[in-house]
């Protein structure tokens, strides 16, 4: 397999993550943002969309980073992972939106301004921020992950932008069970970090 990815981007990071925890071997593709080598033919070729990351086992592109969450998932045939019980099924995939919603339109919004200057208001971004927060904090209450008993690829999904919120001047003291969920997460066998950047609250601390 060969992942293009950059990595800066939370969204390559969570694909990273889930290959690395899974223990699927796989080649990393530095794709140059700046440069503008995501939206090159060959690269449209295997995302129209001109995104990272894309993930290519064999003759098949797969591009999003949450499809990627599900593919290696069930590639890997490690159930625990993604679970095919309907109703845990059902659980993963609300989270998997969150973070496609809400954690993509705050807290990774946040983080677009001060670590890739994109134009975007930051203040909206960190109010949105620390109202999932405090939503994920609540949740997190008396359980170890977000769809308990194991870790799935909904907090995989989740860790990315959350670990590095404060990169978007968004502060995570505020919550005490995210904290330690992503302490657990960091804890995990074939954990890989996600790139720290001087950026926001990160810069200050």
């Amino acid at each position: 397999m060969k992942l293009y990815h950059h990595p800066l981007s939370g969204h390559s990071h969570r694909a990273r993550l889930i290959l690395s925890l899974l223990g699927i071997e796989h080649e990393l593709v530095d794709v140059d943002l700046a440069a503008a080598e995501h939206k090159s033919a060959a690269f449209l070729a295997l995302n129209r969309f001109g995104q990272v990351p894309v993930l290519v086992d064999g003759d098949l592109a797969i591009p999003d980073s949450n499809a990627i969450l599900v593919y290696a998932a069930r590639k890997s045939g490690k159930a625990d992972w993604l679970p095919q019980d309907p109703a845990r099924e059902a659980a993963v995939q609300r989270w998997l939106s969150v973070a496609a919603g809400e954690i993509a339109f705050g807290p990774a919004t946040a983080r677009l301004v001060t670590v890739f200057g994109a134009a975007r208001n930051a203040e909206e971004a960190i109010a949105l921020a620390h109202r999932v927060l405090k939503l994920i904090d609540e949740e997190l209450a008396g359980r170890d992950f977000i769809v308990p008993p194991h870790p799935t690829i909904a907090d995989v999904a989740l860790y990315s932008y959350i670990a590095r919120a404060p990169e978007g001047n968004v502060d995570l003291s505020f919550y005490p069970n995210v904290n330690a969920w992503l302490r657990r997460m960091e804890a995990l066998p074939g954990f890989i970090e996600f790139p720290k950047t001087p950026a926001g609250l990160a810069a200050k601390g």
